[in-house]
């Protein structure tokens, strides 16, 4: 499926959708609330059939947070990028480590360097940082570290 047909199909299924532009894959634009929504119907519907969560990530963008998933269909070989923009005061989004097993790891690991509050993540600790670490938040931009006095 090529990234027009790929739009259509989602413009299709979601009207709500909206799409980032001048990237290299379709980049899908969702509500936090709408997560539960969309996620399982890119998984499990066969004109998708996006079984492979291959990376989830979040970025800083110092007034908000953005959840980042990369999927892709190992059957169409086609490839999904899915955005949620998130509050900073309180980023939370639902898990989707009950839809693509790999996202369990990657959950905790944005949980403890961005402090994304996975809801319904059944093991949601630190995974890499040592104890003491908890609300730290490493990667966040207004993270103050005293030792090597980074500011971004």
């Amino acid at each position: 499926m090529s990234n027009e047909e790929l739009k259509a199909k989602l413009s299709e299924l979601i009207p709500t959708a909206t799409f980032e532009e001048g990237g290299e894959w379709t980049t899908l634009l969702i509500e936090p609330k709408a997560l539960m929504e969309v996620m399982p119907l890119m998984r499990n519907d066969v004109a998708f059939n996006m079984d492979y969560l291959f990376c989830l990530t979040a970025v800083d963008w110092k007034t908000h947070i953005t959840m980042v998933y990369h999927l892709t269909s190992t059957t169409y070989r086609h490839n999904l990028v899915i955005k949620s923009k998130l509050d900073k005061s309180k980023p939370e989004i639902e898990t989707v480590c009950l839809i693509w097993r790999s996202a369990e790891f990657l959950e905790r690991e944005v949980y403890e360097l961005f402090g994304v509050n996975f809801i319904n993540h059944p093991d949601l600790r630190l995974l890499i940082l040592p104890d003491g670490w908890e609300g730290k938040n490493p990667l966040l931009k207004d993270f103050d570290d005293p030792i090597n006095m980074i500011k971004l």
